[in-house]
């Protein structure tokens, strides 16, 4: 594959400082409704840039998906990218390794205590998560099992990011959007309708559809570019899981 083939889109709300290789291109997410950056619009071209408040970087996916010509196709965050060596990963290092494995995703998150099923519950409430379920036994019912067995793991890939070969890039695009359109459509303007609930919704979604898929896939670490302040996250773990008190939403 060559290198110039392969882009990752990036999501930024803001000025930042982006890795310089040609593989990178930042993307404004939400740029319908903020002001101008110096960076590509997600509001261009076929956009979703409007559901950015509950898609988050998702809109940066779908613009990418609809306007950006690659042989290979990534999402990243300003904050976090797949890395080789401690550094995010270079254009070659991408097109060698989409040349042995079609999908590269960030080493996944283990939650040792809970599912993947009451870490969501925790966090953002039931509501939504058996809506998805529905959603999925209607229009994609070969998926439910896949489903159900991932939200029961103790693992799973989060944040949103890959790197994939582009027709797989498209058929997994086709497919989320497909089943998260229907969800909003369904849900509207119901108190269910949580701020990023989309973009949290499907980070659940993918380890599903890989399986499903069966295509193979790598792991490599993540690069983040700021700490993650473990303490801060921890607190807000025990928080919600006990003393939230029961939610619905």
């Amino acid at each position: 594959m060559d290198r110039n083939e392969v882009k990752v889109a990036v999501a930024t709300h803001k000025p930042y400082h982006f890795p310089g290789d040609e593989a990178y291109l930042p993307v404004h997410a939400g740029a319908a409704q903020s002001a101008p950056l110096e960076y590509q619009s997600d509001a261009e071209g076929e956009n979703i840039s409007q559901r950015n408040p509950n898609y988050c970087e998702l809109t940066v996916l779908y613009w990418a998906w609809k306007n950006l010509p690659s042989d290979a196709l990534g999402l990243a965050h300003y904050r976090r990218y797949l890395a080789h060596d401690g550094k995010p990963l270079t254009a070659a290092r991408m097109a060698k390794l989409l040349e042995q494995t079609p999908v590269l995703l960030p080493k996944k998150r283990h939650y040792w205590i809970e599912t993947n099923e009451s870490q969501y519950v925790h966090a953002h409430g039931a509501e939504s998560l058996n809506a998805l379920k529905e959603v999925i036994s209607d229009c994609a019912p070969e998926y439910l099992d896949a489903f159900q067995q991932s939200l029961g793991r103790r693992s799973g890939h989060r944040f949103n990011m890959f790197i994939m070969r582009r027709e797989v890039a498209d058929a997994y695009c086709q497919w989320l959007f497909g089943l998260l359109f229907e969800l909003q459509r369904r849900i509207g303007g119901t108190p269910v309708e949580i701020p990023r609930l989309y973009g949290f919704l499907s980070e659940r979604m993918l380890d599903c559809w890989l399986d499903v898929g069966g295509y193979a896939w790598q792991e490599l670490p993540v690069y983040a570019t700021e700490k993650t302040n473990w303490i801060r996250k921890g607190f807000a773990f025990l928080k919600r899981k006990f003393f939230s008190g029961t939610r619905k939403s």
